[in-house]
């Protein structure tokens, strides 16, 4: 079974939700939708799953246009961030649910909810009501009977952001070997570039609406077609910065001036900008190549296990993605070193003309 949106537009009002989505997804694929809150995920979802109509263009399955069939009429499943259970039902009776109303054998239901209830670590939960249930075990709930269903479509909407850290990393290990053998198409939400990368598979990257790149995940991060999917693909933000190169120098008005080396030789001479990664972004001077660039500090945020330095540079915010604990005084001028090989060049309109992955190197 293919899914396929063309050209769909969502408008409620003057407002647009959706603007000229064009999407394929294949049976047995993981889709993720990557954007931030309000880029349009849930109403990409929702007219997926025929709750709501477009305004314009048309919903297909396997070239059969279903543009204005009810969710009711279509073989969907859906899990939201706030789950929904049965109330008066036991945990078996509430992943059993879809199987019963479609009539399935009483041994299939019961090895399916089973088989379901194991992976989501649910067994000895079968028989609680969801009143007497934990969020992230409702949620769990939620998931499995999503799974027994059987859908030709399942839409997963940021279904792991209430569970606890160890449950969410084993599901992301466990959810697309799930997928690849269920053989449905499935959508998953989500507002982290990270949990995308971890999930593999195919990523749409959003931004107000709009789909800005889809393919492969792996290849979009290391390759974004433009300085939207690059921002979306990267927490913290990308870093920006306007620049010059010319003659082989890359400038900055006055305050910047330094050998255009690596990926910034890779263009011809021109008004750029240039992105790149938090985590290329270092403090410390690692090898003769890097840009020493002098920052005021901003904001330091530690973590723990990784510190995050804001710094402040003509009139752009950077942030600086380090391991371990780096204290910084607010106020204070450092020098930051940016990585030439790392980094990613948009021309005037935003398209990517040269970047690590193009010139042949890792990012």
């Amino acid at each position: 079974m293919t899914l396929t949106l063309e050209n769909v537009w969502k408008t409620v009002g003057d407002e647009v939700h959706i603007a000229e989505a064009n999407l394929s997804l294949e049976r047995g694929t993981l889709n993720t939708l990557l954007g931030s809150t309000l880029s349009g995920k849930t109403s990409l979802m929702r007219l997926m799953a025929g709750l709501d109509k477009p305004t314009r263009g048309r919903v297909l399955f396997d070239g059969q246009d279903v543009t204005g069939v009810r969710v009711q009429d279509r073989n969907v499943a859906m899990v939201y961030q706030q789950f929904i259970n049965y109330p008066a039902l036991s945990v078996y009776e509430n992943i059993a649910s879809p199987l019963r109303i479609a009539k399935a054998p009483a041994d299939e239901i019961d090895r399916k909810v089973r088989d379901a209830a194991a992976m989501m670590k649910l067994e000895p939960m079968l028989e609680r009501t969801p009143a007497e249930l934990s969020g992230g075990q409702q949620q769990r709930t939620a998931l499995a009977r999503a799974l027994v269903k059987g859908a030709d479509l399942v839409l997963l909407d940021e279904p792991l952001a209430n569970l606890d850290y160890k449950l969410r990393e084993e599901l992301r290990e466990e959810l697309p070997k799930v997928f690849a053998e269920s053989g449905a198409v499935f959508v998953y939400a989500t507002t982290e570039p990270t949990e995308a990368l971890l999930l593999g598979g195919n990523t749409a990257t959003l931004h107000e609406g709009r789909v800005t790149q889809f393919g492969p995940t792996l290849d979009i991060y290391r390759n974004p077609g433009n300085l939207l999917t690059a921002d979306v693909f990267s927490d913290p933000p990308m870093n920006t910065l306007p620049v010059s190169i010319r003659g082989g120098v890359v400038s900055h008005g006055e305050i910047l001036s330094a050998p255009a080396t690596d990926v910034l030789s890779k263009v011809p001479d021109g008004d750029y900008v240039i992105g790149f990664r938090p985590n290329h972004l270092h403090l410390h001077n690692r090898d003769t190549s890097y840009i020493a660039v002098k920052t005021r500090v901003a904001v330091t945020e530690i973590t723990g296990s990784e510190s995050f330095v804001h710094v402040d540079f003509g009139g752009q915010r950077w942030v600086s993605l380090t391991h371990g604990v780096r204290e910084v005084e607010i106020d204070s001028n450092i020098e930051v070193y940016l990585e030439p090989s790392k980094c990613f060049v948009f021309d005037a309109g935003g398209k990517l003309v040269a970047g690590p992955w193009t010139a042949g190197g890792e990012n």
